[in-house]
């Protein structure tokens, strides 16, 4: 296994001037043609279908190379040498179709050595350094192209450019394999499963046929190839021995020159410009239209007139027919008159017809081949068109134009500012008929005051929301306008009502006059009701206070960090204390405490503050078995945590919040889970 100097591939020059030189070729070939008469070409044997090109097989060979995966070991297919054949079906001058397979001979090298450079552990040569891996590999190219011919088929010198796709099977050979599954080459590269791999191909190029004679030719191709890179199998990760990350793509080249046996017998084109073209069916009747009776107020006994608006090729020929309701009429030209005698809709359609005598088909010359000479079909007439409109006598009601909300969006009306009602607007205008016109409102939901005019008002106080979620709802409002003959027009518009959540309160957390500490109770409403509550609709809000008759100090303060709980920190107030304490209940995380994200608790000390109502709950009775000195009674209702579920991320706060302010953590973190 040795390492070879890598040799960059020339595809991209060689495909580029491959595709350069057809296009030069095209760009000669059309000059030519602009500037030499069909006749001068015909002459010198170079024109469409002088040359049989029907069916092509094209046996080749040439040479190919590969880019190189620039990922894990830089895996490199070597170039190499081709071989294959196609044959290529032409089904008119511009285009064929090509069936191709070929033989590439593609050995791949490691250009970087795998398990660190050295042999491992397992390897008898362990330590020794390792030669980069490399084995004999073959490609069985397949592929369905399109082929476009930049000169028509039959041309003696062809350009042409394709492109396709198909497979290519990354095939080992068998040697190859069977030095990978040995025992000693295993232990050393992890080669064990090098296989076949299939992968899809696309493949695009172009190149030049020349016709050496009628049924022999020569034939130049370069194309690209591209697919997934293979990996033969083998791993796609660093696992200590060969591996091929996955997800890259191959990009290749195959330049080739083959001969080429065409197909099919000599073209007719020398016979020409003895026969005339095939007729060409005559262009289609063009839709008419009826006008006469747009912008109109139709009454019963006014003529009416109506006219089509057609008109036919140069040359032809054409007949026109009206009907009404279905029933032939007399008139035959473009205009027709009628008078309606009674209300509703009439229905009118005119018919245009084809008259054109056929022409006839020519007779062959003798000299021609009959085989040349075309079938001449007469094409039929062209297809009768028609075109229908309605006319409608006095039977227009009431048209609405607009219908509004002014506002169209409003807010709920529990607790939020704004407005809660809109003004609706409806324009209308009666028919050519008549004159007064009655309104009647409808909404989905909610009130309506005035519903009988043109401009009621909507109410949205009666809607109900969930408190605790954001909500919207669309009220559809629909205005029906009456007119005298019982003629209605109905047109709605709709109206968004947003809800904003409110915050909940909770019973108080009560303490014991002078004390800091979160008794069984206060666990409760901390732990089962607001954490429990919050989830990912609500942040809780705690506010602390104390009594008049309490310490301005917390009596134990916080411990810090290293300190037991008798340490006294004088910088926290009692009612901050109990704050911080309630907080270390929620977001402890441990034993009898809760496991809040402390992200989720803003906090609020007021001092000695009562403005706020208090709601002891359970808590203020003395009916709650707990330890000696932690029941709670009328007296301790001052000495409290206000409890608030607060929607998340809202910046609207209970009045009891004066200051709220992020959960002080590092200090929360240091209480743990309070006793």
């Amino acid at each position: 296994m040795k390492t070879r100097p890598y040799l960059k591939p020339i595809s991209s020059a060689i495909l580029a001037a491959a595709l350069c030189f057809s296009g030069a070729s095209y760009a000669q070939d059309t000059n030519s043609a602009t500037n030499n008469t069909k006749a001068a070409a015909a002459k010198s044997g170079d024109t469409q279908d002088q040359y049989p090109d029907l069916v092509e097989l094209d046996p080749f060979a040439g040479i190919s190379t590969y880019g190189q995966i620039q990922r894990g070991l830089d895996m490199k297919l070597k170039d190499g040498w081709l071989a294959g054949g196609r044959i290529a079906v032409n089904p008119n001058r511009w285009f064929g179709l090509e069936l191709w397979m070929d033989y590439d001979r593609a050995n791949v090298n490691f250009r970087l050595p795998s398990n660190g450079g050295v042999y491992p552990a397992t390897s008898p040569y362990a330590g020794a350094p390792i030669p980069n891996y490399s084995f004999h590999a073959v490609n069985w190219m397949w592929g369905l192209n399109p082929v476009f011919n930049l000169r028509p088929r039959g041309s003696k010198f062809q350009p042409y450019v394709t492109g396709g796709v198909g497979g290519v099977q990354f095939t080992p050979t068998g040697d190859a394999e069977r030095t990978a599954r040995d025992a000693t080459i295993n232990s050393s590269f992890y080669s064990g499963n090098l296989n076949d791999n299939l992968q899809v191909q696309f493949n695009y190029g172009g190149g030049i046929k020349w016709h050496l004679s009628d049924h022999f030719g020569l034939r130049v191709d370069a194309r690209g190839f591209w697919s997934r890179n293979p990996t033969y199998d083998l791993p796609n990760y660093p696992d200590g021995g060969i591996y091929v990350p996955a997800h890259d793509h191959l990009n290749g080249f195959q330049g080739s020159i083959g001969l080429v046996f065409y197909e099919g017998k000599v073209s007719c084109d020398r016979f020409a410009s003895q026969i005339p073209p095939q007729f060409q069916p005559a262009a289609p009747i063009p839709t008419p239209t009826i006008s006469g009776a747009e912008g109109q107020a139709i009454c019963q006994g006014k003529p009416v007139t109506l006219h089509a608006n057609v008109t036919p090729a140069a040359g032809r020929n054409i007949a026109i027919e009206w009907t009404l309701n279905g029933a032939k009429q007399t008139a035959t030209g473009p205009d027709f008159t009628f008078t309606p005698n009674n209300t509703g809709t009439f229905n009118v359609q005119v018919t245009v017809t084809d008259t054109t005598p056929a022409p006839k088909a020519p007779e062959r010359p003798k000299r021609v081949p009959v085989r040349c000479w075309p079938e001449y079909t007469i094409p039929p007439n062209p297809a009768p068109v028609t075109a229908t409109t309605t006319v409608t006598v006095n039977d227009q009601g009431p048209t609405i134009s607009a219908v509004s909300a002014d506002p169209n969006q409003l807010v709920a009306a529990d607790n939020n500012p704004g407005p809660h009602t809109a003004n609706l607007t409806v324009t209308a205008a009666a028919g050519p008929c008549s004159t007064n016109l009655t309104y009647k409102w409808t909404v989905s939901e909610g009130s309506l005051s005035n519903d009988t005019s043109q401009n009621p008002t909507f109410d949205a106080s009666s809607l109900q929301f969930d408190p605790a979620q954001n909500q919207t709802k669309t009220i559809t409002a629909t205005v029906v306008v009456t007119d005298e003959n019982q003629r209605t027009a109905t047109q709605s518009t709709t109206i968004t009502v947003v809800h904003t959540p409110v915050w909940k309160r909770l019973d108080d957390v009560v303490f014991a006059k002078n004390k800091d500490r979160v008794n069984n109770c206060g666990k409760d409403i901390l732990i089962d009701q607001a954490a429990k509550q919050a989830g990912t609709d609500y942040d809780i809000v705690l506010v602390g206070h104390r009594d008049a008759d309490e310490n301005s100090k917390d009596v134990y303060g916080a411990p810090r960090r290293g300190h037991d709980r008798r340490h006294r920190a004088e910088h926290h107030s009692l009612d901050e204390q109990r704050v911080l304490n309630s907080a270390a209940v929620l977001s402890g995380g441990t034993a009898t405490c809760g496991n809040l994200d402390p992200s989720h608790i803003r906090v609020d000390w007021v001092g000695t503050d009562q403005t706020s109502d208090t709601k002891p709950g359970l808590c203020g009775t003395s009916n709650i078995k707990e330890r000696k000195g932690s029941q709670t009674s009328e007296a301790d209702k001052n000495r409290r945590v206000e409890v608030y579920l607060v929607p998340r991320n809202s910046q609207a706060m209970p009045p009891a919040v004066k200051n709220v302010k992020p959960l002080p953590e590092d200090e929360v973190k240091a209480l743990g889970c309070p006793k």
